[in-house]
């Protein structure tokens, strides 16, 4: 089953979206399987990490930042080549496991949709399958 979801972006952040996720499985109605978060978007990502403490999230957009600085050299028109290089290397989809019609997730790890070029209104697609 495949669940789109839509969120207003800030500027950059990574915004949780593992209620929204859990919600699709539990709509689903799937017990055993797995669940695939997918972004269709060039300059935005889906990553998991810590969920409990907030400066993580600070953390990770500062090291992208410092990873992929907006630089006088990039060519590309639109002037978001940084925005294009961080979504690419945080990837564009995650795969979790679902048990008992439950994400498998770790204690601390939660699910997030990555901003690297807003804000802008962006999609998700989330698809659940029974296995």
């Amino acid at each position: 089953m495949l669940y789109t979801y839509t969120l207003k972006t800030p500027a950059e952040d990574l915004c949780h979206i593992t209620p929204q996720v859990q919600g699709a499985v539990a709509e689903s109605g799937v017990g055993e399987g797995i669940c695939v978060i997918h972004c269709p978007h060039t300059t935005a990502g889906i990553t998991i990490n810590e969920n409990a403490d907030p400066d993580v999230v600070t953390d990770l957009l500062l090291a992208y930042d410092r990873a992929f600085p907006d630089r006088p050299e990039f060519q590309h028109i639109e002037g978001n080549s940084a925005a294009h290089a961080k979504a690419s290397a945080m990837g564009n989809s995650v795969t979790v496991p679902v048990h008992n019609g439950r994400l498998v997730l770790g204690t601390w790890q939660g699910i997030y949709f990555c901003e690297f070029d807003g804000p802008r209104n962006r999609t998700f697609h989330v698809s659940v399958i029974a296995g």
